[in-house]
């Protein structure tokens, strides 16, 4: 590992952690590895702050084990929510009519498209809508473990009180420039896009990111940015980077993300991220 920025491990309160492609495996599991070094990591104080485009519904095979509390940040920043009393401590919605254009643009381009609900008293945890049933909604239940309601979304949003949390296409990334191109003409800062995995492109409120969504955990759990080391791969990630006094990207990480953090580890299918902890914390 070759450290471009030093930083005092000592001062160093909690870790803002990303999960696909950072620190689970290529399979989506974690490995015993990682999950004994964020668990040393909790057992000497230092808290982990799960930021993840995950629904919280997702996160709980990975958060339990770790015994991680309080606020987390799902949705890509759209929800923070402290754990493990499932408190929603902020809930940035996606207005109703840039759903109903995705839409649009799903049927006329015939792309894979699902939009998530907020909870309600009768389902706490909200659900995600699919107007088709196909391998991409197949996929997603096995990365997730989540299962899509499928149906007419432009009648589920109608009669929903508000918009949604986030809504998501799934599709080979050379169709993902065109769709973000048709959105942002259409709605410029008003809607926050990013590629998370290969194949999702998710479409979030313009406030939405995650370094919105740890600002407030931080500010919840009375850290500062010095306090805070960042872990991500993805573009979504960058925002948590500077949000933080020291980032740390995977080798499997976006050429962009590798390029902006202070330090880059081995990959997540290596175990890189536990094996920095380990070194960096003496666990």
């Amino acid at each position: 590992m070759e450290i471009i920025k030093t930083f005092d491990p000592t001062r160093i309160r909690a870790l803002a952690v990303d999960l696909d492609g950072t620190v689970l495996l290529p399979d989506t599991t974690m490995s015993a590895r990682m999950t004994r070094a964020l668990s040393a990591c909790i057992a000497r104080g230092i808290q982990v702050i799960i930021c993840t485009g995950r629904a919280l519904e997702a996160v709980e095979k990975y958060r339990k084990p770790l015994g991680a509390t309080g606020p987390m940040v799902y949705f890509n920043g759209a929800e923070v929510v402290d754990m493990p009393q499932g408190t929603v401590l902020s809930a940035t919605l996606l207005e109703k009519d840039v759903v109903e254009y995705c839409v649009e643009l799903s049927r006329t381009m015939g792309v894979y498209y699902q939009a998530y609900f907020p909870g309600t008293p009768d389902k706490p945890y909200g659900f995600f809508m699919a107007e088709r049933n196909t391998e991409e909604a197949a996929m997603y239940f096995r990365h997730t473990g989540i299962q899509a309601v499928i149906g007419n979304i432009s009648e589920a949003l109608a009669a929903a009180p508000a918009g949604c949390i986030k809504s998501m296409f799934v599709s080979e990334p050379e169709i993902h420039d065109t769709l973000k191109q048709h959105l942002v003409n259409r709605f410029g800062n008003r809607i926050y896009v990013a590629r998370t995995l290969r194949t999702f492109l998710e479409v979030m409120d313009g406030r939405v990111s995650k370094g919105a969504g740890l600002r407030l955990a931080m500010k919840q759990r009375g850290l500062c940015p010095q306090d805070v080391i960042a872990f991500g791969d993805e573009e979504n990630d960058l925002p948590l980077f500077s949000e933080s006094t020291y980032s740390v990207a995977p080798a499997n990480a976006k050429e962009q993300v590798r390029k902006s953090a202070d330090l880059v580890v081995a990959s997540n299918a290596e175990d890189g991220v536990a094996a920095f902890l380990e070194s960096a914390f003496q666990l």
